[in-house]
Parts: structure tokens; sequence; C-alpha cells
């Protein structure tokens, strides 16, 4: 096995010196380079081109964390959007075309090539260890990734730290409280005020922005359908019982996710469809289902949700 690859398992990637190490020069790396065989991400560190292929957005910009901080030191600690998804937490439609770290030596902010440092007062209990890196707490990298980002992507880092079960809703409070007159931080007061663990996924944490910007009842998220004998039939992303209305989420991940050993996506689809038959027959309530292109049109949307809980425009 090649021993860059050790490294690479070990690291998340491997640096010029490492390559030097198992007798690479610098034309044999920049041969590598241009055969595609290695990627080189940022000066001086590599991943292997077929490791590259396979990442998505959110796993190159951790394994871009990972080298900033071997680079930089114990100086700095992620943050904002950085340490969000060092956390594993869910973000949407934020720019990670720049790594975010807080400086812990009271160095300036400033952006640096692919590197954003931010200043910021930090203390003992700011900061983590997660998988080995230095990473701020949950509830401040969700609380400053949310104050950079727009619309439903301010909500969705909140709701996804309370369903990870990395926060509670009196620990993101409290946090917010420190927080609050911290420059962009104004902005998410009702973010942090409609944060829900109950939203399992940023489609779902999308519709509760949704519903809130266009004057819909809030409804309880997780709700649950059961019969008459308490037995749970089913649990729907939305559900506002005081109208009779259920509501579900669609996305091919959730199909993706329900998909087993010689399953088709028709079989699911089509179990989905009687599951969604059962809960009306047995509730009498009324399905409205929400797929990510409505997000598009969010005037038409929320017109058809007012229509199905019967409300008045």
């Amino acid at each position: 096995m090649d021993p860059l690859r050790i490294v690479e398992d070990l690291d998340g990637f491997f640096t010029t010196a490492h390559a030097h190490d198992v007798g690479h020069d610098h034309k044999s790396i920049a041969r590598q380079v241009r055969d595609g065989q290695w990627h080189r991400m940022r000066r001086g560190y590599y991943v292997f081109g077929d490791t590259w292929v396979e990442l998505d957005d959110i796993g190159r910009h951790a394994v871009r964390s990972r080298a900033v901080l071997h680079s930089l030191g114990p100086t700095v600690a992620l943050s904002h959007v950085s340490g969000a998804i060092a956390h594993g937490i869910a973000v949407w439609d934020i720019d990670l075309s720049r790594v975010h770290v807080t400086r812990l030596d009271g160095g300036a902010g400033r952006i640096e090539g692919d590197v954003v440092h931010h200043e910021g007062f930090c203390v003992d209990h700011d900061l983590r260890a997660v998988d080995g890196q230095r990473v701020l707490s949950a509830e401040r990298c969700v609380l400053e990734a949310g104050s950079r980002a727009q619309g439903a992507a301010k909500l969705i880092p909140l709701n996804s730290l309370l369903h990870l079960g990395l926060g509670t809703r009196a620990s993101l409070e409290a946090q917010f409280e420190q927080m609050e007159r911290w420059p962009f931080l104004r902005s998410m007061h009702v973010p942090v005020r409609l944060a829900d663990g109950g939203a399992q996924s940023a489609g779902e944490s999308r519709g509760l922005h949704l519903f809130w910007t266009g004057g819909i009842p809030r409804p309880q998220t997780q709700f649950e359908v059961r019969d008459a004998g308490g037995q749970l039939l089913g649990t729907c992303d939305w559900g506002w019982p005081e109208h009779e209305l259920l509501g579900e989420f669609d996305g091919k991940v959730k199909y993706g996710r329900l998909l087993r050993p010689g399953q088709e996506p028709g079989d699911v689809v089509f179990a989905e469809k009687q599951r969604e038959d059962l809960l009306r027959e047995v509730t009498g309530f009324r399905m409205v289902r929400i797929v990510w292109d409505d997000y598009q049109r969010p005037r038409l949307t929320i017109g058809r949700v007012r229509t199905m809980l019967r409300l008045a425009s």
C-alpha cells in the first residue's frame, strides 16, 4: 500500500514533506498533480485524486479545514461554518470557498488566501477537541455560521445542533445571550426563537422558515399518528392538528434512505403513498407535500399551504 495512503487515512491529507519522505521530488509531485493522481487543495497539501472526486462540497471543506489547522498550529481554532462542519452539523447555502478560524492569540482579523481569520474573545470553555481538531463550541459555531448566512440558511445549523443533541435550547439561548451584541449576531434573534430539533433535514428546516415568512401557524414537528389503541402508525414531518393537516417534505435523499435491498425507487414511492393513505384515513386529516422545487416559488407554496389549512388570505 502506498505509504501516502496511510498518511491520508490518518490525517485526511498528506503534505509536500510527506511526499519528500517517501522519495518524491518537486518534479514528481508536479507530475502527480498534473496527471490527476493527486489533488493539491492548498499550497503544500494534497489528497489522492480519487479521494477528492468522491467527496462532496462538505467533505472537501472538512479536509481543507484539517489542512488549515495543521498549517496554522495552536494559534487558531475552527469556527463559524468550518467549526459547524467539524462538529457534523448540517449547513446549506453557506459559502464554503474559505475556511473560517478564530484567533486564539489575539491576532488581527483578516482574509488570507483560502482562510478567514476572525478576531474573537475566547475562554477555555469555548474550545472543544473534535476528532483531534481544535474547534469552538457547537453552539457558538452555529450562531456565527448563521450570522453570515441569509434566510433559511441561518436556521438550518441551529436545528441540526438540536436534532443531533450537540446542544439544547437552553445552551443555545445562553450562548446567544452572551453574543447577541457582537457584530452580525443581531440577525440571529428570530432564528434562535424558531430553532426546532424536530426538523431532521435541511428540507424540513426550510419548510419551517417558509411557514414563518408566510405567516403560517408553526406546526408540530415529527407529528405522530397513532391508532385508537395507541399504536404508532407513522410520523409526519409537520402537523397542524388544530387545522386537520399533515405535512411532509419529500426529497430524493429520503427515498434513497428508505430503499431496502432489492427495492426500486418506485416501490418506495408506492409504499409512501400507502402510508399517506393510511394516515389520512385514520386521522381524517388532509396532507400537503412539499418538494425542493416548491421552495423556488415561495408565494405559490405559501398560498397552497394556506389553502390546505383553510386560512383566510
